[in-house]
């Protein structure tokens, strides 16, 4: 299978310079054929996304976007899909045209990338759920278990002053959690049936040596170290543990069927990431 115009997309964050974005997209194009597709990736800080979307050209079919771009992005698209648009977050952007033709759309894979994780750990429905931190992967985390069936999870922040977004976002999804201060995670979180940690790495380590585990599912979007110490607690404690790279990769196939409209190869792409991360 070949497409025979060369397109090119790239993966926009700051840092960026640890993405496993090229590693997933660039083994997809291979097995599909796409041997004229390249796949980057850019180190942007925010202030510089509206210039750099602004000299895409024809060539362009999408962008992936991690920190700090994911609400950064909204004013610059001209078309967000609605689960974007409640969740408040693009991680992926589409772009079609040129020119004054030229179209932005943005989306949001992070939930199917949850919602697929987490069945890899499940064995039955989820009951209740806790969910630590209140950025733009936590808003996914809520719509992610609304569509798993679990609308009112317990959230952990730090601030209840900064955790504004996120309620609001909640607000837009027509799920109702519970907020509660970060400082009663560690006692409380191995309650429930699911657990989702969106901290970023090490962010999270505090809480494995307090951990009171049972017999739930976490799933830690951290996965740098592998297992991560919250992860290695939790199956220490005879809970189920899914890595975070098992998000990135469904996420990642996600942003491959809609920039490419081809199924995404998932076979080649995780034995790709297996092989970055165990090297």
């Amino acid at each position: 299978m070949t497409d025979l115009s060369p397109r090119r997309a790239a993966v926009l964050g700051h840092p960026v310079a640890h993405s496993l974005s090229p590693t997933l997209h660039r083994a997809a194009y291979a097995a599909l054929g796409l041997d004229d597709w390249l796949y980057e990736a850019v180190d942007l800080e925010a202030d510089d996304l509206a210039e750099f979307i602004a000299s895409l050209d024809e060539s362009w079919a999408g962008l992936s976007l991690t920190m700090p771009h994911k609400q950064v992005v909204l004013p610059l698209l001209d078309h967000v899909e609605p689960l974007a648009a409640v969740v408040g977050a693009v991680n992926t952007v589409l772009i079609s045209g040129a020119g004054a033709s030229r179209t932005l759309v943005g989306a949001n894979t992070d939930v199917y990338g949850l919602v697929t994780a987490l069945r890899e750990g499940l064995s039955g429905p989820i009951t209740s759920a806790a969910v630590i931190g209140a950025g733009a992967t936590a808003a996914s985390t809520l719509a992610a278990l609304g569509e798993l069936g679990c609308p009112a999870p317990i959230v952990y922040v730090r601030s209840m002053q900064r955790a504004g977004a996120l309620m609001r976002a909640a607000h837009r999804m027509g799920v109702s959690p519970e907020f509660r201060t970060l400082d009663r995670a560690a006692a409380e979180i191995g309650r429930a049936s699911v657990v989702v940690s969106t901290l970023p790495p090490h962010a999270a380590d505090s809480l494995a040596a307090a951990l009171v585990v049972g017999p739930g599912v976490l799933l830690d979007v951290a996965y740098d170290p592998r297992p991560t110490l919250l992860q290695a607690a939790w199956v220490a404690g005879g809970g189920v543990a899914v890595g975070g790279e098992r998000m990135l990769l469904h996420q990642a196939a996600e942003q491959v069927r809609l920039m490419t409209g081809h199924v995404p190869p998932v076979a080649e792409m995780d034995a790709a990431l297996e092989s970055q991360l165990t090297h």
